[in-house]
């Protein structure tokens, strides 16, 4: 077998591949034996069908199948013998296959890029410190019972954080207008879900009170037909009810699944829940910006046949997100490339470093990953035992676990700033990352 390959760019290879005529006529032979073996044909018994028959009959569709048995062997072959690590499947072009004659193709394809870490010196990284304060606490428990207020019926003025329900009709220039009228719409005053204006205008109102509002709609009103134009709503307030917040006590408790029946318990139990979340925060936002310093130091070319890839996982992941008659493919491409790049770079990159410094996941730190995501549930230990029955889940958390250890990796050599925050700041989410150039 001969094989010559050419560079035709960076990472594209054009490989020329010539099979010797022995070899295809032996893989057509091999076909028409097996053939003929099986073939029914009238006026012959199975298995005593002559040679000549058999190949007058069947030798063009035992040449075709010879053909991409050949292509497939013959390329796998090459690529051993050259040392080039394909990136995804060739593109075959026929150059030959006569019979009695070479078998010739060229395959054209991407090789993954080939390169060593570096610069992780120039890296620099912000490392957040925090604590939960008891301020912290209370006013998580103060969001959580926010998040279950109910409203009873009040006879009064409505006002700010009240909710009325209301009937109301829009109109534009005196006509009304499709989407602008409804009947017995819950709106919480304050909460900004009307266009600017409206809510305001409602406040003081009281139950079986008619008032007319006046507003404009915002110049970048998602529906252009209203984008800036004046609107008058004449709305009816048919009740008004002010919000009650919940009782910390043991049936609130409960909601949250937490078997606790005094306040500081539960307070324990969030105190916990918080300490997770700001770990997390903190070890997402150095991740982030070690990925964001390697993608600096390392610009890579990407091989496009992983980058169609990976946009098509993100189409798919895309689709099943948000539901909706549609396919994956109907979706623009352009929506996913800077993200799958990103992806797919930084893949490379951290497949690298894992060569380079030989690293392999920690047991040790796989299980403390484990029973820290465990440490949520009721029952942790059933938790714990589910992720190591279960391989595909297992490897999961090695996968997460061998990325942090890249990050441990990088911060030895990165200059690492320690900066002391609150809690807030901690966990408020990062800043999107940049996407690689």
């Amino acid at each position: 077998m001969q094989v010559s390959v050419e560079n035709t760019s960076a990472l594209e290879r054009r490989m020329t591949i010539a099979v010797p005529a022995e070899r295809v006529e032996n893989e057509v032979n091999k076909r028409l034996q097996q053939t003929a073996k099986r073939a029914k044909i009238a006026g012959f018994r199975p298995g005593k069908v002559p040679m000549t028959v058999i190949r007058q009959r069947f030798e063009a569709d035992a040449r075709q199948e010879a053909f991409g048995d050949l292509v497939q062997a013959s390329f796998y072959e090459a690529i051993v013998e050259q040392k080039l690590n394909p990136a995804g499947a060739p593109a075959v072009e026929p150059k030959s296959f006569e019979k009695g004659k070479d078998l010739e193709f060229v395959a054209i394809f991407e090789v993954f890029p080939e390169f060593t870490v570096a610069g992780l010196e120039s890296i620099k990284v912000e490392r957040l410190s925090a604590e939960v304060a008891d301020s912290d606490l209370d006013n998580m428990l103060e969001v959580l019972r926010k998040q279950n207020t109910r409203f009873e019926a009040v006879e009064r003025a409505a006002q700010n954080d009240d909710q009325v329900n209301i009937d109301f009709v829009g109109k534009v220039d005196g006509e009304v207008f499709a989407g602008g009228s409804a009947k017995g719409t819950q709106l919480v005053l304050g909460s900004g879900r009307m266009i600017p204006g409206f809510e305001d205008g409602l406040v003081g109102a009281k139950a079986g009170e008619e008032r007319v509002v006046n507003v404009t709609f915002p110049e970048d009103y998602q529906n252009l037909d209203l984008a800036g134009k004046a609107a008058e709503f004449t709305i009816t307030v048919n009740s008004v009810s002010a919000p009650v917040l919940p009782e910390l006590n043991e049936a609130f408790f409960a909601q949250f699944g937490i078997k606790e029946s005094t306040l500081e318990g539960f307070r324990a139990e969030v105190r916990k829940n918080m300490e997770r979340e700001l770990r997390q925060a903190i070890k997402t936002k150095v991740k982030n910006q070690v990925m964001d310093g390697l993608l600096a130091a390392n610009p890579i070319e990407v091989p496009k046949a992983l980058l169609e890839n990976e946009v098509n996982r993100l189409r798919v992941q895309a689709v099943q997100q948000f539901g909706g008659n549609i396919k994956p493919e109907q979706l623009p491409v352009e929506l996913f490339e800077e993200q799958a790049k990103r992806r797919v770079v930084l893949g490379l990159i951290v497949a690298e470093v894992v060569k380079q410094f030989e690293l392999k996941p920690d047991d040790a730190k796989v299980r403390e990953m484990i029973e820290e995501m465990a440490s949520a549930y009721q029952e942790p230990e059933q938790v714990i035992a589910w992720y190591y029955k279960n391989d595909q889940q297992l490897n999961e958390v090695r996968s997460v676990v061998l990325e942090e250890q890249v990050v441990d990796t990088v911060l030895q050599k990165a200059t690492v700033t320690d900066k002391s925050v609150s809690y807030e700041e901690a966990v408020k989410p990062a800043e999107a990352p940049a996407a690689a150039e």
